[in-house]
């Protein structure tokens, strides 16, 4: 028996026209897109926090005071209590 000879041209159109009607479908049911509020990023300011072995905020001091926190966090560790360190801490600022 001999094969049926498949034409590359009709399978093409049967092709398109499947994608059309996906496409047709698609636009039918496409939801209308509602626009995001914009939000306005919150400002941020540096600190340095002195730090307990708990990881609970003893003092904190602005960021060109580094010394002045790392004074603090060697006065507190001092006697055999536990030591003390600092680290960088980020508080949003309120605007008016």
């Amino acid at each position: 028996m001999a094969r049926r000879v498949v034409s590359r041209k009709e399978k093409i159109a049967e092709a398109e026209a499947v994608e059309a009607a996906k496409a047709l479908k698609k636009t039918k049911t496409a939801k209308r897109k509602t626009k995001a509020k914009s939000t306005v990023d919150a400002r941020m300011k540096l600190y340095w926090g002195v730090f307990s072995q708990s990881m609970k905020r003893v003092a904190v001091f602005d960021f060109d005071k580094k010394s002045d926190a790392e004074k603090k966090a060697a006065e507190l560790s001092k006697g055999g209590k536990s030591p003390h360190f600092i680290q960088r801490v980020k508080e949003e600022i309120e605007l008016e």
